[in-house]
């Protein structure tokens, strides 16, 4: 099993690439800003073959190297269908103030495009891709389409969740974006963290990787005593 990312870009937004072994087909999952080299890199040092594209979200820092790489390998993007009018326009799905102002950020050598080949996915859905079974959990809050990708594990590798934005060690994501409401961060850290595997790795949109277990002990928006810890109706 491959597993292997790298953090890239002004938001050192963390983009992994995922294969069964060398010399077999890939995911790449938040192709973010200044990935392309870092994505290159692991395919060529690993022989691997690009299979399709997963976006945990629409926000430009997690899409802004998609379409170059769906384009360059022929191969699909597949995100939430509440985020994918995002990827029409990644420029206004930031914080940053303009267009203009990010691609000033590499010297305008990187236009902002939309990927040609966009697929929809929906919450439970397995993806079965390059080998792998991805099961896609739709986790609203900081953004309307936010989901994670699961695996599953095996015999050698814990269960992977690859979080995005939904889960930092020791934070949670922000929810005062456009998009963002808290009310679905808490029902989505109810029903997706709050229920997983301690053992579970995750793999987040930022910062170093973490177990649901540790999280669960130690980070503060998980805690009872926390305004922010999911509040359970029985709904």
């Amino acid at each position: 099993m491959i597993v292997a990312g790298f953090p890239a870009g002004s938001w050192g937004t963390n983009c992994f690439v995922i294969a069964p072994d060398a010399g077999e087909a890939c995911l790449i999952i938040d192709p973010g800003q200044d990935s392309i080299s870092g994505v290159m890199d692991i395919v060529r040092e690993n022989k691997l073959k690009p299979a399709a594209v997963l976006i945990t979200h629409g926000h430009i820092d997690h899409a802004w190297s998609v379409a170059p790489l769906t384009h360059d390998f022929g191969i699909p993007a597949f995100i939430h269908a509440d985020d994918r009018a995002r990827l029409a326009n990644l420029a206004g799905s930031t914080i940053a103030a303009n267009r203009e102002a990010l691609l000033a950020m590499t010297k305008g050598e990187l236009e902002l495009t939309e990927p040609d080949d966009v697929r929809l996915v929906s919450d439970e859905e397995v993806l079965d891709i390059a080998g792998l079974k991805m099961r896609v959990r739709h986790a609203p809050g900081h953004t309307e389409g936010s989901v994670v990708f699961e695996w599953a594990g095996d015999d050698q590798t814990p269960p992977l969740m690859f979080a995005g934005d939904l889960l930092f060690q020791g934070s949670i994501g922000r929810t005062d974006l456009e998009g963002g409401s808290m009310a679905d961060m808490q029902r989505s850290l109810d029903r997706i963290v709050l229920s997983a595997d301690d053992k579970m790795i995750v793999l987040p949109g930022h910062g170093p990787q973490t177990t649901i277990g540790q999280e669960r002990i130690s980070n503060p928006f998980l805690q009872k005593n926390s305004p922010y810890f999911p509040a359970r109706t029985g709904l």
